[in-house]
């Protein structure tokens, strides 16, 4: 059974930095795509950031770049998203979502709130 389960998520005050993670289990984690999608209610959800399997070439949303990182350890099978320079208008949930061929698994979510 695939599971990816997300944490890191709080709160923290604008200008402050989070570090999020995906750990994934029950999948070949090396070759799947890996990507952080956000949402916030009333709203659709929207890509942050991927990274791919194999080389790992990473791109973001034009409203994360050179804010946020993502990254993996397929080792751990675990993704990473390093967000700093945090603003309220990031404040969503994030849910990592992972995809191979026709395969696509997403986890649960992970609060993170921007407030002073």
């Amino acid at each position: 059974q695939v599971q990816l389960v997300e944490s890191g998520g709080g709160l923290v005050q604008p200008g402050g930095s989070l570090r999020l993670s995906c750990s994934a289990s029950g999948l070949s984690f090396s070759y799947y795509t890996m990507s952080w999608y956000r949402q916030v209610p009333g709203k659709d959800r929207e890509f942050v950031a991927g990274i791919s399997g194999g080389e790992g070439s990473s791109h973001y949303a034009d409203s994360v770049k050179g804010r946020f990182t993502i990254s993996r350890d397929n080792d751990k099978k675990t993704m990473y998203l390093q967000m700093n320079s945090l603003k309220p208008d990031d404040t969503a949930v994030y849910t990592c979502r992972a995809v191979l061929n026709l395969r696509m698994y997403w986890g649960q979510g992970t609060q993170v709130t921007v407030s002073s």
